[in-house]
């Protein structure tokens, strides 16, 4: 899973999220955004009004809360969300070891014509530094 900082960065660079079922999401603020939440219809149900759409909390353990706008959210997309997002950028994905025997995945993807590459730990981590890339060469 993609860190805060890692989604922070990816809204900030143009990425919008329409809430689904299975999404991953934290609430934007300090002090609770440890706690990651899933959009269910058991839980986390998705309310579009005229005026934005919320993300109501329906589970005992959300008790305190009724709802939320999704502008308040952080979406945490997952890998499979953030290699669609790629779309026709996304060249493939290898596999590899790093500097401390740690496997490493990269991610190579068409930027501005360019071919290049994002290596992490952590795959969805590599996906998400291509579409940071990918968004904010796409908004030059």
């Amino acid at each position: 899973m993609i860190s805060v900082e890692l989604a922070r960065s990816l809204r900030d660079a143009g990425l919008r999220w329409h809430p689904e079922t299975g999404d991953r999401f934290v609430i934007d603020k300090p002090g609770v955004d440890d706690d990651v939440y899933t959009v269910s219809e058991m839980t986390v149900e998705r309310h579009d009004h005229p005026t934005g759409t919320f993300l109501g909390f329906n589970g005992t353990t959300e008790w305190a809360l009724d709802s939320v706008s999704a502008a308040e959210s952080l979406w945490l997309p997952r890998e499979d969300q953030l290699r669609e997002l790629l779309g026709p950028s996304f060249v493939g994905l290898t596999r590899g070891s790093g500097t401390d025997d740690r496997t490493v995945w990269t991610v190579t993807a068409v930027i501005a014509g360019e071919h290049r590459s994002f290596a992490a730990v952590d795959p969805a981590i590599s996906y998400a530094q291509a579409l940071a890339a990918y968004i904010t060469a796409a908004l030059e």
